[in-house]
């Protein structure tokens, strides 16, 4: 949570297209961690002083893959001029599922808890531990035992699939809180920063070494794997027969759902960590390249797209034919989801947005960076501000019977009813 707080902080640094033809791009600036136990402090002074006067396309590749080496250099906790010994460790930010009036929700302290809705009662706590060496990822700090949670859990029949910054998937029984089983059984494999998506008694997901695994529900026994090239922090999404996900290789791939072989691939110019929208034979996906992308869900041609003022982290939704992107420019985007034309002009939150919405009823619910959750009227596209905790939010919402479920950075949960207004905070953490 700390690091991705440094990248969007890293990404309003910049402002240019990767796609434009102009003649420059000069930035400079300090960049330092906000939050105490960092691996060392970063410090970048003029970060960028880049004049491209007769080569663009030259120098827009070079600027592409320092992005990229910054971002994976502070996801992993480390520094451009080495570690002072301090811990560095990631904490997560997992969104929360809701399941027959249970939530499911990975908390910083590493535990993956199960809450009863109507009273906030903790029903039962699975605590994911990991070695020394495997949780320390690409950190450079001294191990910890705790694994951190980025994707939100998924429940499919009596079980909650989640996984772990350790490169483990969990099987864990929703009634009772019990293992069913953890793939891979030894060892660990590189961090796992997205989701799963269960479908067709199989768990799909992708992995920080680029590979798609498919796993078989009932048993976590591997069906098949498909190897991108590069990293994967985003949760595939699936239609039909096909699942979609999305690389740092800057590619949206389309594979069989049934045995993992590629149909087509779509390539972008900058690296994807945002989770696809799949909709009337349509993927929308959203890139560092500052793009949203409509692309043919059956053969992977583009339809259009549309240039935001910085990179797409956060899932788009869609209700009634228009799509709600928000975006790290502060705005969210009203698209025409057949043209990609605007149907008003952006909507401005005011901050970054890498938390992402969701649809209740006919209300877009969206929260921004700095703490302040919006409801967005899909009717007139006019925004009211529901709520500010006052505290960072970057985990996907969740939400159930009018009520949305927002995990803060302070590792707090709150419960906000939309029709009364009413908030209820659940503390997660122990501490």
């Amino acid at each position: 949570m700390w690091f991705k707080r440094m990248f969007i902080n890293l990404s309003s640094l910049v402002s240019f297209s990767f796609k434009g033809s102009g003649k420059f791009l000069a930035s400079k600036g300090t960049i330092a961690p906000q939050k105490q136990g960092f691996c060392g402090r970063l410090h970048v002074v003029r970060f960028f002083k880049l004049l491209v006067i007769n080569n663009p396309i030259k120098y827009k590749q070079v600027l592409g893959k320092i992005l990229l080496l910054l971002v994976i250099l502070l996801v992993g906790g480390l520094t451009i001029f080495g570690c002072t010994g301090t811990r560095a460790q990631p904490k997560g930010w997992s969104g929360g599922t809701i399941a027959d009036g249970t939530l499911l929700l990975g908390s910083m302290e590493g535990k993956i808890v199960a809450l009863d809705t109507s009273t906030g009662n903790s029903l039962w706590e699975v605590q994911l531990k990991a070695s020394s060496q495997a949780s320390r990822g690409f950190s450079c700090a001294p191990g910890s035992t705790t694994v951190a949670v980025y994707g939100t859990p998924i429940v499919e029949g009596d079980l909650v699939y989640v996984g772990g910054y350790n490169g483990k998937i969990y099987a864990i029984n929703l009634n009772k809180g019990v293992e069913r089983w953890v793939y891979p059984r030894e060892d660990y494999l590189q961090p796992i920063i997205g989701g799963v998506v269960v479908s067709q008694g199989k768990v799909y997901y992708g992995g920080s070494d680029g590979k798609v695994y498919a796993l078989d529900a009932a048993t976590g026994d591997r069906e098949w794997e498909f190897q991108t090239g590069d990293k994967i922090w985003s949760t595939p999404a699936i239609g039909s027969d096909t699942l979609y996900v999305s690389s740092f290789d800057k590619k949206l791939y389309a594979l069989s759902a049934t045995d993992g072989s590629k149909k087509w691939e779509f390539q972008t110019e900058g690296a994807i960590a945002s989770t696809p929208l799949v909709y009337n034979d349509t993927v929308y996906i959203g890139s560092f390249d500052r793009y949203l992308y409509a692309i043919d869900a059956n053969d992977g041609s583009l339809k259009w797209e549309f240039m935001a003022n910085n990179w797409f982290w956060a899932r788009p939704v869609v209700y009634n034919n228009v799509i709600y992107a928000g975006c790290l420019d502060g705005n969210v985007y009203v698209l025409d989801a057949g043209s990609g034309n605007e149907f008003v002009d952006a909507i401005e939150l005011g901050s970054p947005i890498s938390s992402s919405p969701v649809l209740v009823d006919s209300s877009i619910i969206v929260a921004s960076e700095e703490g302040k959750v919006y409801s967005i009227d899909t009717g007139d596209n006019q925004k009211n501000e529901l709520k500010d905790l006052e505290e960072k939010i970057y985990a996907p919402l969740g939400d159930s019977e009018g009520t949305v479920y927002i995990h803060t950075e302070k590792d707090a949960l709150y419960a906000l009813e939309l029709k009364t207004g009413s908030i209820r905070e659940f503390q997660l953490s122990s501490k």
